[in-house]
């Protein structure tokens, strides 16, 4: 197994998501079990070859084999939806986590902000902005990034203003 993460691993990071689909597949035809690690190392290299619906095929196979989740789990897979506009199936993931009591943290809540507005969701933008400053999730500078691009991509330009009013109070730099 810990060459099988390590040769996945390197896929990922190459952004091969091909071979490390392949290596996944070899790994279920000769019953390698699978880890979190490598699993989350498939859906990373997924959401880097923007392959969403993969992604989420491989969280699908992780929930069957039972294979723990983890932060780092749910921040690929949300960041896969998050580059291609899935904003439903994001905010099903983070649910998903939420339910099955995995941490979140500034990274998923910045794809979640980010894929909502995407999909031309300010209104759910916001609201996650809300709930993550309320839950003490550390906002940064992509926070409010997301969060302004998302009233930006809607035209409400006041929501946008007023989230740059907030980052003072928050103490984030814009």
């Amino acid at each position: 197994t810990i060459t099988f993460s390590a040769a996945t691993s390197a896929c990922e990071k190459a952004g091969k998501w091909e071979k490390a689909l392949q290596l996944f597949n070899v790994m279920a035809k000769n019953d390698v079990s699978f880890s979190t690690i490598i699993c989350n190392a498939m859906i990373s290299a997924c959401a880097k070859g923007g392959e969403w619906e993969t992604s989420m095929q491989l969280v699908v196979v992780m929930r069957r084999s039972k294979v723990e989740f983890d932060t780092i789990t749910f921040n690929a897979a949300i960041s896969a939806c998050e580059k291609a506009g899935e904003w439903k199936m994001a905010l099903q993931l983070f649910s998903m986590a939420t339910e099955l009591k995995v941490e979140t943290n500034a990274i998923t809540s910045n794809a979640l902000i980010s894929a909502c507005g995407k999909g031309g969701k300010w209104e759910k933008a916001l609201g996650l902005f809300s709930i993550m400053t309320h839950d003490r999730v550390q906002a940064n500078t992509i926070t409010i990034s997301s969060a302004i691009s998302a009233c930006e991509k809607s035209g409400v330009w006041k929501q946008a203003l007023m989230l740059l009013g907030v980052t003072a109070s928050i103490q984030i730099e814009p």
